[in-house]
């Protein structure tokens, strides 16, 4: 049995305040819902008729809080129908109904409240610092956060106390976020072995999709994923190298943005790839990605990728209904996913609307890997994981900066009975053996990549077809999840947006036998905006909420 699961969480500090919490969820739920406006500490007189228990006030909660976006949240707010303290008390209480079944936290911010509590006395003196003041959000275990541990799902950093933010937490708190915890991940985002099982890791276990937790939530953002899902918080940070967003997003139902490599710094981040890695958000709608992708994007002198944005700086708007797709050139593309009956059934339905509202369907479209294309795009990977990770330890500001990757070999061979009891790490052994990025091999082989997926891929779909974006399917439904064996992935679209390092959103198309499939759009580099417009677009078409409820 794995000793390190997530329900340790420690949340004596909600649990003691319950009868407040309650009350103040009773008084919030009344005023969402028109029956009372909320100006009393006191919570409304119960009629005889009136049954409701304490259970049924969060499952009303869970609801009502499921369909807002954080627009709506600021909105109450500003009205005093809702505080910050209220919205991370109950996702605390979230997390702590939850997260037993689901496995999806790994540890919560112990300050979350004190925290709350300081925003709402911000507010109350005037001072909101934008549409994130007093929004709860969870990151993903492999983005550094001062106050908790960054442990990657490695027992051989659970003692990785940075005391520092990544960048992007940085520039989350200074747009008023709550860091309400860490989501658990598939370990080390899902690249230690060939058959690892996707949202496991030492440290956190097993998570499971919300919708069916006998099914995989994808990785390895796999927390990130399942906790937007099952209403644990307001939204989710993760990161991706290839899928490790976008698949989650699709299996858990939710909206997720790859944004493009190089809007936001990895500075504080376990890396992979430096060619591929990005963080990015992972919501319940559109809005919410938009929002939080405009507060994560700009220059960081700790991250050269960035430096691209000195010229052409990423401002991302809310999309509105303004956009129309009348006329609007649509490329479709192929996925392996529509080789899946259920989901092509489900996005030639989607095809059927984006027509009905004007828009062009250019059908046909496919990438064209060239032969050694897989091996090619591991070899680059290889290469740059031990690359980075080595230079990733030696800066570390704590007595992990004396770590390497063969340093964590030797870990996992000494605690193979906890860290490899399901997988091996074969992956971290064929990167071992590489050498230095000035290797012919290793440049040889990034220039191929890039220039199938960039000029000879997304670009040259996008320009010799006179099209605006590209459309298909994300994945097929979620698997079973299977420690012994592995992944079972039967299809899905990710690699060629992902190794350009152009942006890629999907976002909730439907569902094959109840469980979630998703609708991914790509373009060229620094089109996230276009991303996020056609997205909004299809979900006011689509007008499907995020299904919440744990099976």
């Amino acid at each position: 049995m794995n000793r390190f699961i997530a329900r340790k969480i420690n949340l004596a500090h909600v649990q003691q305040s319950d009868v407040l919490l309650f009350a103040s969820l009773l008084l919030f739920v009344f005023a969402i819902s028109g029956c009372q406006s909320v100006g009393t500490n006191q919570p409304p007189k119960r009629k005889a008729s009136d049954d409701n228990s304490q259970t049924s006030q969060y499952q009303q909660m869970d609801k009502v809080t499921s369909n807002l976006n954080i627009l709506e949240l600021q909105q109450l707010m500003a009205t005093d129908k809702l505080t910050a303290q209220q919205l991370t008390k109950f996702y605390l209480k979230q997390i702590a109904i939850k997260n037993p079944e689901l496995n999806a936290v790994i540890t919560v911010n112990p300050n979350a409240i004190s925290i709350a509590r300081s925003l709402d006395a911000q507010r109350a003196a005037g001072d909101v610092r934008g549409p994130l003041h007093g929004i709860p959000i969870l990151i993903k275990d492999n983005i550094e956060t001062q106050q908790m541990a960054t442990t990657a799902g490695s027992l051989a950093l659970a003692d990785n106390f940075t005391k520092r933010d990544a960048t992007l937490v940085k520039k989350l708190k200074a747009a008023g976020a709550i860091i309400l915890g860490k989501t658990n991940l598939s370990e080390w985002a899902n690249f230690r072995s060939n058959r690892s099982s996707s949202g496991w890791s030492a440290v956190g276990g097993q998570t499971r999709n919300p919708h069916d937790m006998t099914r995989t939530a994808c990785g390895s953002s796999s927390g990130s994923g399942a906790v937007v899902a099952a209403n644990m918080s307001v939204a989710a940070i993760g990161t991706e190298t290839n899928g490790s967003m976008t698949c989650p997003a699709s299996a858990n139902g939710i909206v997720g943005l790859k944004p493009t490599v190089g809007s936001v710094s990895r500075m504080g981040i376990v890396p992979i790839s430096y060619t591929q890695d990005t963080a990015g958000p992972m919501t319940k709608n559109v809005t919410d990605a938009a929002i939080i992708m405009n507060a994560m994007t700009g220059v960081d002198a700790q991250d050269k990728a960035t430096e691209r944005l000195k010229d052409t700086p990423l401002s991302i708007s809310i999309p509105n209904t303004t956009f129309s797709l009348a006329g609007k050139r649509i490329g479709i593309l192929y996925s392996s996913a529509l080789a899946h009956e259920g989901v092509n059934r489900v996005f030639e339905q989607v095809k059927q609307q984006f027509q009905n509202q004007g828009a062009i369907l250019v059908e046909g479209l496919s990438t064209h890997p060239y032969n050694g294309f897989y091996q090619d795009s591991y070899e680059v990977l290889l290469y740059e994981f031990k690359a980075g990770l080595n230079q990733y330890f030696s800066k570390l500001p704590n007595k992990n900066n004396q770590l390497t990757l063969e340093k964590i070999i030797q870990f996992n061979q000494r605690n193979k009975e906890t860290e490899m009891q399901y997988f091996l790490q074969e992956k971290f052994d064929n990167a071992q053996m590489k050498g230095p990025l000035t290797e012919s091999q290793y440049i040889e082989a990034l220039s191929r990549i890039k220039t199938a997926t960039r000029e000879q891929g997304i670009d040259k779909l996008i320009k010799d077809n006179n099209i605006d974006i590209l459309m298909t399917a994300t994945l097929t439904p979620a698997w079973k999840i299977d420690l012994l064996n592995g992944d079972n992935y039967k299809g899905y679209f990710s690699t060629y947006p992902a190794i350009a390092g152009y942006p890629h959103l999907t976002l909730p198309m439907g569902d094959v036998h109840g469980m979630p499939v998703g609708l991914s759009f790509t373009a060229e580099a620094m089109s996230e905006q276009k991303l996020l417009n056609y997205a909004y677009v299809y979900e006011q078409i689509k007008k499907e909420k995020v299904r919440t409820s744990l099976k």
